[in-house]
């Protein structure tokens, strides 16, 4: 029997392949949009995954304004951040911050679902969120996906 057929093979920066992918967030959920964007971030999706190494793909996500919340999270979810000064805690509910940037309401909830280290941060830099279906990364060439069909 061969046992050099058993090896387990992890990727690295070197041998990772990523690819550009454009999501569309017309009528999805915000939860449900940010599992699947976070996955494909991850790299969750792909047979190489190493859970030390950013093997995900960058992500493109338009149309973050007609994103849907479900129940009463339009008033009732807040977004808490700190000044860092005494007394200085700010909330804003998802109304609010959707009025001021509706990327940031996409944004906050895929940050969210990554992991809380220097590797979670390197991998939300390979995330873009733009309003309205214009973008501005036509150069990589960003193949569209559709998240119904990966599972």
């Amino acid at each position: 029997m061969d046992t050099l057929s058993y090896k387990t093979v992890s990727a690295n920066k070197n041998t990772v392949s990523k690819e550009w992918l454009l999501v569309d967030a017309d009528g999805w959920a915000l939860g449900r949009l940010s599992s699947e964007v976070a996955k494909l971030l991850r790299g969750k999706h792909k047979p190489d995954f190493t859970p030390h190494v950013d093997c995900g793909d960058n992500v493109v996500v338009i149309n973050a304004e007609k994103i849907n919340l479900t129940g009463k999270k339009w008033t009732d979810k807040s977004y808490i951040r700190h000044t860092g000064y005494p007394g200085g805690q700010r909330s804003l509910t998802a109304t609010e911050l959707f009025d001021k940037d509706p990327t940031r309401l996409v944004e906050n909830a895929v940050k969210g679902m990554l992991p809380k280290n220097k590797l979670g941060s390197a991998i939300f830099r390979n995330l873009k969120v733009y309003v309205g279906a214009e973008h501005g990364q036509e150069a990589q060439k960003p193949k569209v996906i559709n998240l119904n069909e990966i599972k």
